[in-house]
């Protein structure tokens, strides 16, 4: 006798199973996250930093269901690359009480064509698509969706064959962190595979990622999202954006990294706070910014950038990640004098000459997969064990 299938219920994606995001807002197709607040989007005029903040790294659904079947209906917007070769589709993963289950991709969705070259983008409507976990125990546990680091990414509907509740509180500290590309998951192979995400798991603690790609710009309002989002733990990660933008000179940096820090600690003001210099990245070690994009690769179907300054400016205040680890030394230094939670690390601890030698970057500005995993597990280490700068001593 075939046995009867359980009928689907649909279950309104809202704030209490939503993890890792600051807003939700409602679209004509569902529920899109936010990875900054609506006074944050309003004060913002760069497209960049619009797409980064609505690509969802670090946010997850979490729930708790008997369901063998979980079903959700998304509408992804994927960016393509002229001249480089296609992208593969953002990754959904599946976690069970803890453990990888599964993964799942959305084909087609809205994409964005951007030309390199000339700077423009072109935007291209799509479809909704659906992804599928099936086969999952009867027994009552919380089910975790990590969405794609790198899509936006719509939330049109979760269906499921048994009820859906809020999972309970975890009982593990928030870690809200904030960063560059490379914080944001820049060349990472899946959603818990980013550098935080894997550092998160290690170190046991809840994480809220704002790595913004391009935006580690030192915000007023990245600052007061972060002073008003809850948080028992905090990093902030600076200088490879600064750099690579050419955005301000030393002069404006230092005042905008003491402010920076001035407003996150109005909301936090005993949160252990570490502040990480930038990764080795040898195009602009010794060379200001702004980054440039190698033309002569681009015809192989290579992205490859280049530092197109002059090191010789760094004498009338240009900035190089030298430079920048410097000052950020001295900021801490001095403000530690009367700020004993906070703490600094020189980025190069997590990766440095001897892991470009061994695991170069392959645009000469991001890590691969294989370098999110060295990175996250060694800021796990160094961040998160007992006597870390974010544990303040505790064990």
């Amino acid at each position: 006798m075939a046995t009867t299938p359980h009928p689907r219920i649909t279950t309104p994606v809202t704030a209490d199973i939503v993890r890792g995001a600051l807003d939700l807002e409602h679209t004509p197709h569902g529920i899109l996250p936010h990875r900054l607040p609506a006074r944050a989007r309003a004060q913002n005029t760069d497209g960049r930093l619009a797409m980064a903040e609505s690509q969802p790294s670090g946010v997850r659904l979490v729930f708790r269901t008997r369901a063998t079947t979980v079903e959700l209906d998304t509408l992804p917007t994927k960016q393509v690359y002229v001249g480089a070769p296609p992208r593969p589709d953002g990754v959904y993963e599946l976690l069970v009480d803890g453990r990888p289950a599964g993964r799942a991709t959305v084909t087609g969705g809205n994409s964005v064509i951007i030309d390199m070259s000339t700077g423009t983008a072109e935007n291209r409507a799509g479809a909704v698509g659906t992804l599928r976990f099936t086969g999952l125990s009867e027994e009552d546990k919380t089910v975790e969706i990590w969405l794609p680091h790198n899509e936006t990414t719509e939330l049109v509907a979760l269906r499921t064959d048994a009820p859906v509740g809020p999972a309970p509180a975890s009982g593990r500290r928030t870690w809200l962190h904030h960063g560059s590309s490379i914080s944001h998951g820049s060349d990472a192979a899946t959603p818990t595979t980013t550098w935080p995400a894997l550092a998160a798991a290690r170190g046991g603690v809840d994480l809220v990622n704002l790595g913004l790609s391009g935006s580690a710009l030192l915000d007023p309002f990245t600052a007061r999202a972060m002073r008003d989002t809850p948080a028992d733990l905090i990093s902030v990660k600076i200088g490879i954006n600064v750099v690579n933008t050419d955005a301000m000179r030393l002069r404006a940096f230092t005042p905008a990294v003491h402010g920076f820090l001035d407003t996150v600690r109005e909301g936090h003001p005993t949160a252990p706070l570490l502040v990480v210099s930038p990764l080795l990245c040898p195009i602009h070690e010794d060379t200001p910014g702004p980054t440039g994009l190698d033309f002569g690769h681009l015809a192989e179907g290579r992205l490859l950038f280049t530092a197109t300054g002059d090191a010789a400016e760094r004498a009338v205040g240009k900035l190089t990640l030298g430079v920048v680890r410097d000052e950020l030394e001295r900021v801490v230094a001095q403000r530690a004098a009367d700020d004993p939670h906070l703490h600094y690390l020189d980025g190069r601890e997590l990766y440095g000459e001897a892991d470009f030698a061994e695991l170069p970057l392959p645009d000469r500005l991001h890590p691969d997969a294989a370098a999110h995993r060295r990175i996250g597990e060694r800021f796990a280490a160094i961040a998160f064990a007992a006597g870390g700068p974010l544990t303040d001593g505790r064990d």
